[in-house]
């Protein structure tokens, strides 16, 4: 796993410590950005205390509601019951065993949560209605792509954008952090000098809108116009032909 730089690390933090104020029962939280949060996920997986919390992980909306309850009774030890009608109370049980039993509060993290449907959504609500709706053993994060604002604020899903206690949009990088963001995979790669121009590595910044995935592919195109005209540090030009090469094959 590589680091983000800067503003990117202090948001992690910042996610993570909110999400260990927010991992309680009856809890869901909505996290979104223009790209794919996996960093920013494991982030906030890893900052879980163990002795408190247990993180049941989806990466694959296609499971269907049926794939949401089979992988919560999964990570909690069970084996899943064949019909529907007796799997959605098993996954029921097995949160409310979790944290009653064992003290654990399990936190179901639900990614590319903007390609989810409408029966997967409402099926999360419904799983937080226990005890007669007085309480949820377990807290969730929805985490996906601005489309998903749109759709939480469909009428169909009011009640579930109700039960949303903390939302949070990631931005791109500032000019500044992109430059950090480039200085540490240079260090992991053991170059310590500078190898980007700050015009090559402004241009870049601009092109990518400050999102890490792409400042990677436009500084790799880079690194390869550069080898290819024989230079040794990555200039205007070079960062130039990658943008042009890059927006090109899009």
């Amino acid at each position: 796993m590589t680091r983000p730089a800067g503003r990117w690390r202090a948001a992690i933090s910042g996610r993570a410590a909110a999400a260990r104020v927010c991992w309680r029962p009856a809890t869901t939280c909505w996290w979104r950005g223009r790209r794919r949060q996996g960093r920013r996920t494991r982030a906030a997986i890893a900052s879980l205390d163990p002795a408190r919390h247990i993180p049941i992980y989806i990466g694959n909306p296609d499971v269907g509601v049926r794939g949401i309850h089979t992988a919560i009774v999964t990570a909690l030890g069970g084996v899943p019951k064949p019909h529907k009608a007796t799997l959605i109370p098993q996954a029921n049980d097995a949160l409310a065993t979790e944290l009653a039993e064992r003290g654990r509060t399990p936190v179901l993290i639900l990614d590319e949560a903007h390609l989810l449907g409408h029966d997967q959504l409402e099926s999360v609500r419904m799983l937080t209605n226990h005890e007669m709706d007085s309480s949820s053993p377990f807290a969730c994060l929805l985490i996906g792509q601005p489309t998903l604002r749109r759709k939480i604020k469909l009428g169909v899903l009011a009640a579930l954008n109700q039960r949303i206690a903390v939302r949070y949009h990631m931005n791109g990088m500032t000019c500044e952090e992109a430059f950090d963001y480039l200085r540490h995979h240079l260090a992991l790669a053991c170059r310590t000098d500078p190898l980007f121009t700050e015009d090559a590595a402004t241009l870049i910044h601009t092109a990518s809108r400050g999102y890490p995935r792409a400042i990677n592919n436009l500084a790799i195109q880079a690194l390869l116009a550069t080898f290819i005209a024989d230079k040794t540090i990555v200039d205007e030009s070079s960062a130039r032909a990658a943008v042009n090469e890059v927006i090109a094959s899009e």
